[in-house]
């Protein structure tokens, strides 16, 4: 074990906890919690007091998987109005190789001229770099220059999404070692040689919004949100069955298919009705109402796609929670042919409503490689407990956690 990262991604059903360490250049999966999460509407903090005890239970669950307290955090911040712009900035290089100092100091004017009084800077995503304005270059590190030109995208958002989830944050006891918007982090979690190539777009099915990004060569240039998400299908299914949002929840989590082609019409849910009248509703009804509302969705996403570029798409990824809906990939075939199922690919975390936390640890990791820079959000002392298992409970060692976690689901 060299390095352990912590995410964290604040979402309007759950808070999204995912600590992974980086070994031999390999992340591996440590531990992962959700837990419910209130005071969050359409991805928004409304009630910090509420957040902030969610935040404070996800922690502890994730703690208790670990066996160390969580001292830092990558976050994710509200991406509604975000504005992602092409910057350029140069400096002189500072000695006889181009460190990570300089890549910094190339991006500081580019910055400082286009970020605007209202907006807070997010980050950087780089696109290139000239040396001595000849060469081209991805990583300019420990090459001879005297000058360095820095091209990159720079993504900011309204002050009050950063502030507002930094201030709850920091009132745990949390330190913030970086921020990073919802494009950022699944663009990073699915992102191959291909896509780093073409034009691509990912869009995440969240609870309550879902988000539409545009990328060019992997770079984010665009981001839209649709008021609509997986909790509509379960007021969907309480309208029509005049049933709890409660017990629809359960119908969707646990009984119904994303869509009806493959839904069993002999196969019922017993429930009771807001009057108390137990009623039978089949598996081919329940999958027709949630896929009436997936197929809107994505129809939805498919409109916005279309207004954000009239270029040719090459790769459309779908992920968040309902994508692991059963059957959730024939709703694609339905509405959008060249678009494709999220996949996960972090050994013990097959989960789609995780990739936004696991891709910004993977963003996080690439920044700290291009700056040159060697960073763990544990102590010394911290990893001795993490990689040490208390030999005088074997059942309750950190090690034994993190095995149970793995194979017990």
């Amino acid at each position: 074990m060299e390095h352990v990262y912590a995410s964290i991604d604040i979402g309007s059903d759950s808070i999204k906890v995912v600590v992974c360490d980086l070994y031999q250049n390999h992340l591996n999966l440590l531990a992962a919690t959700s837990v419910p999460s209130k005071g969050i509407k359409k991805g928004l903090i409304i009630n910090p007091e509420l957040a902030k005890e969610s935040i404070v239970k996800a922690l502890k669950e994730t703690e208790a998987m670990l066996g160390v307290r969580i001292k830092k955090v990558i976050a994710t911040v509200p991406c509604h109005f975000s504005d992602y712009k092409l910057i350029k900035g140069s400096c002189k290089v500072s000695g006889d190789l181009i460190t990570g100092n300089d890549i910094i100091d190339s991006y500081k004017d580019g910055i400082k001229k286009e970020i605007a009084l209202n907006e807070e800077f997010v980050t950087v995503v780089p696109i290139d770099f000239k040396i001595n304005d000849k060469t081209v270059i991805k990583d300019p590190k420990n090459f001879p220059g005297q000058t360095l030109m820095g091209r990159a995208m720079m993504v900011t958002v309204p002050k009050k999404n950063v502030y507002s989830v930094a201030s709850v944050i920091e009132s745990i006891g949390i330190e913030l070692s970086d921020i990073s918007v919802g494009s950022i982090g699944d663009i990073n979690s699915f992102k191959n040689e291909q896509i780093s190539k073409a034009i691509s777009a990912v869009i995440n099915i969240g609870a309550e919004i879902t988000t539409v990004s545009l990328y060019n060569k992997g770079i984010p240039v665009s981001t839209k949100i649709i008021n609509a998400g997986g909790k509509d299908i379960d007021k969907d299914l309480a309208y029509m069955y005049r049933i709890t949002t409660e017990d629809a929840r359960k119908i969707k989590e646990n009984f119904a298919l994303a869509h009806k082609k493959n839904a069993n019409k002999k196969d019922y849910y017993e429930v009771n009705d807001i009057e108390g009248k137990k009623i039978k509703i089949s598996q081919y009804h329940a999958s027709e109402v949630a896929y009436s509302r997936i197929n809107d969705i994505l129809l939805a996403a498919k409109n916005e796609l279309g207004g954000l570029t009239n270029k040719q798409i090459q790769y459309i990824i779908v992920t968040g929670g309902i994508s692991n809906m059963i059957d959730f990939e024939l709703c694609l075939n339905d509405t959008m042919f060249s678009a494709k199922k999220g996949d996960v690919k972090l050994v013990g975390l097959r989960n789609n409503k995780y990739s936004t936390a696991i891709g910004n640890i993977i963003y996080f990791l690439n920044t700290l490689k291009l700056k040159g820079m060697d960073y763990s959000m544990l102590s010394e002392d911290d990893m001795d407990k993490l990689s040490s298992p208390d030999k005088s409970n074997n059942d309750e060692t950190v090690l034994g956690k993190v095995f149970n976690y793995f194979f017990g689901e």
